[in-house]
This record gives C-alpha cells, structure tokens and sequence, in this order.
C-alpha cells in the first residue's frame, strides 16, 4: 500500500455488526490466535516507512510462491469467463505494486496528479521478514480471483500482470477501471505495520472533489462493495478486522490515494493483513489461506453484482 497520510477528511465508518456467519468466523479466529484486543499499537518498527512499510528485499524469496498461478491476459483485453450468474459483468482486479518497483525507484517515484495534489506512481510495498514480498502476494491473490470469478461468467481485467518493468502508476490503474466501465474494481495488498497489528482492513473512497477528482458517484457503491467484501472475507478465511484500523469494523475511507480518488467507477482496496506480524504473515505465506482470501474476495464481489 502507499504510505498512510492522515488528511482531515478521513473518516471512519462504523458498521454495527458483520453479516452473523462472518461474525461467526471472526470469533472462531479470536478464540484460536487473536491478539489481545486492549494491548495498545505498539510503535512501527525502525526502518520503515509512514505506513511501517519497510522496501522489499532486492532478490524475492521462492519460498511462498509455489502455488503461483499463470500469468492473466493482458489488462486491455481481459478474459470472458463461462456462462453464469456474472456474465456480462466486468471486474477490473489490481494487483498492488509490481514486483521489479524496487529496481526502478526513479521512475516510481515521480509524481503524478490525483486529483486533489501529487503523490508517487506507485511504492515498492512491503514484505514479510522472510522476503515474501508484498507484490508477488498481491499478484498470486489476483489469479486466484479471476480464476473464481470467470467460473461465476465474469469478464476480469488485470490493470497488470507482471509483463512491465514497473507501475503502472497509481492514476493509470485508476484510467484502466474507467476505461473498461467497470462494475466493480478491488485493489488487493497486504499491510506492513508494526508486530501485534493483525487483521485485514477494506478501503473505501471518501468524498473528495478537486481537480481530476470527484468521487461522488462511487462513494455509495463502494461502501456497499467494501462492506459485502468486508463480511465475506471474514466468513471464507477466519480471520478478524483489523485491530488497529477502522476500529473492528474492518472498513477504513481515506481521501489520500489517486486509485481511488481518480475512479469513476465502484472499487476499493484491501489489506488483507500486516506482513509485518509473524502470525498474520504464516497466513499470507500460505496457499491454502490466500486460496481462502479470494474465495472471500470472489463471494464479496459476487454478492454486490448479484444484488
């Protein structure tokens, strides 16, 4: 994810209870390995950036990518999956980051318009202390989910596929959504902050009007996606809501990030935990929990165009 920048308005919205089978899950995750919920965040760990994401190793390890899928088509063709409930249906998929960024930090780290002000293309991510990067983890996740959505008859675009030496930029990913007059659009990454910090937290456009930006349309319809995502990855994978974003909720809105600000049509982000904190990286490094991650991800999705 791009560094954290806490803007004034930054909103928290507060959602008085996940879906009961998802509340289900959460609970079954408290009571087998869930952090103490009145330990305080402790401070990020040296070395990192705003958002306690520190730079990604320079050579990415093999160890968590066995269950690598092939590479997807190209981000402007897309692929049309088999007859079903989803047919007709467009989703754009956004794999955070690229795994070569780390190569190209001058290039990655010119700025480009957001609308409300300029920010970097892109970030290198994070990773897990092991080197388990945070864009082969978002990329692997990706392929799991287009996978999961053509069965349902979705056509899925990738804004990427790994076929570049860097980016593409935050406000082109934001230009492949609308391009393709997406119905919905999910950004997926993983967190890095500080040990302790555990849980997956969805980011939803706040309403920001500048510039390029407006975001006005998609405010209402991200929420209710983020929110269908929110309760279904709870439900698939176990896991509970960030205990350190979002306050339980699992649902963050930030008005700082051009993929957002710069889309007109549906989407959030996702971190689908904090690479940072050895218990929620042995489940990121795990293919059968990143399997759980987008079955989550697939049904949330699903849940929203099937309304």
């Amino acid at each position: 994810m791009p560094p954290r920048r806490f803007g004034r308005g930054n909103l928290t919205i507060v959602i008085a209870a996940l879906v009961p089978t998802a509340l289900a899950g959460w609970l079954g995750w408290q009571a087998m390995s869930g952090p103490d919920e009145n330990e305080p965040p402790r401070a990020l760990p040296s070395g990192s950036t705003a958002a306690g994401k520190p730079a990604p190793p320079a050579s990415p390890s093999p160890s968590a990518t066995s269950a690598t899928a092939s590479p997807s088509p190209s981000p402007s063709k897309g692929r049309a999956g088999a007859p079903g409930p989803l047919a007709g249906r467009v989703v754009v998929v956004d794999p955070g980051h690229n795994p070569r960024n780390f190569q190209h930090t001058s290039e990655i780290n010119k700025l480009v318009d957001i609308g409300t002000n300029r920010k970097e293309c892109d970030t290198t991510g994070t990773s897990t202390n092991a080197g388990y990067t945070e864009a082969e983890f978002s990329l692997d996740v990706s392929q799991r989910l287009r996978t999961l959505l053509e069965k349902q008859g979705a056509t899925v675009k990738f804004t990427h596929t790994n076929d570049r030496p860097f980016g593409p930029c935050v406000d082109e990913r934001a230009r492949i959504g609308n391009k393709a007059k997406a119905d919905a659009v999910i950004s997926i990454h993983a967190d890095g902050s500080a040990v302790g910090n555990r849980g997956f937290h969805v980011i939803l456009p706040a309403l920001v009007k500048g510039g390029a930006a407006d975001t006005a349309t998609i405010v209402g319809p991200s929420r209710e996606l983020g929110e269908r995502i929110a309760g279904k990855f709870v439900h698939a994978t176990g896991s509970a809501p960030s205990n350190y974003v979002g306050d339980g909720t699992g649902l963050d809105v930030r008005e700082d990030l051009g993929g957002l600000n710069l889309s007109t049509v549906p989407k959030v982000f996702i971190e689908c935990g904090n690479m940072r904190d050895p218990k929620d990286a042995a489940l990121l490094t795990s293919s059968n929990w990143r399997q759980k991650a987008a079955q989550g991800m697939a049904d949330g999705i699903s849940s929203y165009l099937d309304r």
